[in-house]
């Protein structure tokens, strides 16, 4: 017989690991100051969109020398724009153990047509990076949103490097501490952890990155969009709120109400501190149960944020119907929406565990993970 249903229920049943929760209290009479129907080049448009770049650099700690940059198509964008203005110059170094680490292959192998050397590892481990070399320009995710394997520091990274690092950390940053001078480029996007509107995209660059731009061409044409040069020197403008396309300028105010926010209840250390505790919940659920496991083998390269599972009951025949049917049957419940895995990644579960979401609906959300699992697999046993 199934178990009954556990009493209490998230108060927010939002785990979705992009677009990810609002932050805590949200509404939309928060946006209410957005300047709608004003051009974003105005000085009301531009002193918002610096605003946010400003917050950004406060919360984050990022160094007074590196430029921070609102670009078009959300991380994607800016991780694009990085790759197609940087790499040619020198030997390319890929390093990937999920899909979207997979994705930037694909652009560097197949559009780009570079030679890059290639680490990989499979879901739930990651490349040894002490093989990696870092005198060869390396692209690589910090946080592995499908598989919730993160890089555990920046150890790895010498400081006397040659070529430059170009890090997507967009679902680690504002959970994760980032070593500034082991990295040449981050980019990472508002929807993620900051819980903010999908579409725009942050790419920040240190003096290192500056100086190839403002010293190397690419040799394949290079889109309108992606170009942050004129006449050999870079486009200051665009770190300075003089975005490349037209933002919205209320999905603007949605980041900086985001930022405020996180600045209010104690900065990077505070949304930190959120993440820990809702990604340890998990994982003292994870360690109380025989059923069910990380995805991530080693526990030091665990994400905070994209919390991969398993299933690893004997008794499941089929891993991706079962994990299907579970994330099914709690969505039907509304208390956990969208945690299904990502369609690329091994079947199991994501748990979207970031700052803007609260510990409390975790802890009230787990007891139903368990009860859906009592259900689906009382189900599969008497089908069988």
């Amino acid at each position: 017989m199934a178990m009954t249903k556990p009493a209490s229920r998230p108060a927010n049943p939002r785990f979705s690991s992009g677009p990810c929760a609002k932050p805590p209290a949200w509404s939309l009479d928060a946006l209410a100051d957005a300047p709608l129907g004003r051009s974003h080049r105005a000085a009301v448009g531009k002193a918002k969109l610096q605003e946010a770049i400003d917050l950004t650099r406060d919360i984050l700690g990022v160094p007074a020398d590196y430029r921070i940059g609102i670009v078009p198509a959300s991380d994607t964008g800016a991780v694009e724009m990085a790759m197609w203005s940087l790499l040619g110059a020198r030997a390319v170094e890929m390093v990937a153990w999920e899909s979207f680490g997979e994705g930037w292959i694909t652009d560097v192998v197949k559009q780009l047509k570079l030679e890059a050397k290639l680490h990989r590892a499979d879901y739930g481990h990651i490349p040894d990076m002490t093989a990696v070399d870092f005198n060869a320009d390396v692209v690589f995710t910090w946080n592995g949103t499908t598989s919730g394997v993160r890089l555990p520091s920046g150890d790895v990274i010498p400081a006397d490097r040659k070529g430059l690092t170009i890090c997507d950390a967009t679902s680690a940053a504002f959970a994760q501490d980032l070593p500034w001078d082991k990295l040449d480029v981050v980019t990472f996007s508002w929807q993620k952890v900051m819980g903010g509107e999908g579409a725009h995209g942050m790419l920040i660059l240190s003096p290192r990155a500056v100086e190839r731009l403002e010293t190397y061409t690419p040799p394949w044409p290079m889109p309108k969009i992606f170009r942050m040069t004129s006449k050999g020197k870079i486009s200051e403008g665009i770190f300075v709120g003089e975005t490349i396309n037209t933002p919205s300028m209320l999905c603007v105010e949605d980041y900086l109400v985001a930022l405020k926010w996180g600045r209010a209840i104690g900065g990077l250390d505070a949304l930190m501190h959120r993440a820990n505790a809702n990604a340890r919940a998990v994982w003292n659920f994870c360690a109380a149960h025989d059923w069910i496991d990380n995805l991530a083998e080693d526990p030091a390269t665990r994400s905070n944020t994209s919390v991969c599972l398993k299933f690893t009951d004997p008794r499941i025949s089929d891993g991706a119907a079962f994990a299907k049917a579970v994330a099914k049957r709690l969505e039907k419940e509304n208390i956990a929406l969208d945690i299904g895995a990502y369609r690329d990644a091994p079947a199991g579960l994501r748990i979207w565990c970031g700052a803007t979401v609260e510990t409390s609906d975790i802890e009230a959300m787990l007891p139903w993970l368990e009860w859906a699992y009592e259900v689906e697999i009382a189900a599969a046993l008497q089908a069988a």
